[in-house]
């Protein structure tokens, strides 16, 4: 097998492994733990399960509160997850891969939710005190972040060096040969 249709593969079972894992805890927190009826169940003096209904995107943004706006919403991030599909297939880079298929798989459990329930089910309360870093997330949420934040770091850091070792390993090179080499 093509070693880079290989590592594709690999960031498809990674995506749909993390939309897994995702719709599984959202299920723990609705059946299970019956978080909806509780509300709150306090974990650890920072952490707690806090039910939270999303209707918005990124940080409570362009919350979808009529039935058109919730649809539109459905179909701007469903492109988005195409987009970012397509950027994952035309990557050669195993980071590239890795930090687009966390986002993939971050955003298919989220359209999942907004399109069978209208709003994305969020659990995780970090807090210290009354202060929290974040906003009240979920399995998906965290996968994208980190995803981004991957990109970001790889974008900023790495290129060169992956596109060197992307054309080693396409030349049929070991990664250390091509070390010695240059």
């Amino acid at each position: 097998m093509n070693p880079l249709l290989k590592l594709r593969l690999i960031g498809v079972v990674i995506a749909f492994a993390i939309y897994a894992v995702d719709q599984w805890v959202k299920w723990l927190m609705v059946a299970p733990l019956q978080l909806r009826q509780v509300r709150v169940i306090e974990l650890l003096p920072f952490f707690d399960l806090r039910w939270t209904q999303n209707f918005g995107v990124s940080m409570g943004m362009f919350e979808a509160d009529s039935f058109e706006s919730r649809w539109i919403l459905v179909g701007v991030t469903a492109l988005i997850a195409l987009v970012v599909t397509i950027w994952m297939f035309r990557e050669k880079a195993f980071g590239d891969i890795l930090g687009l298929s966390m986002i993939l798989g971050g955003a298919l459990g989220n359209i999942k939710d907004r399109y069978e329930l209208g709003y994305v089910i969020d659990y995780a309360d970090l807090h210290f005190g009354d202060f929290r870093p974040f906003l009240i997330f979920n399995v998906a949420d965290a996968a994208i972040t980190i995803g981004v934040l991957i990109i970001l770091a790889r974008a900023f850091f790495m290129r060169d060096k992956d596109e060197d070792e992307v054309d080693d390993l396409m030349q049929g090179k070991p990664a250390d040969a091509a070390e010695n080499t240059k």
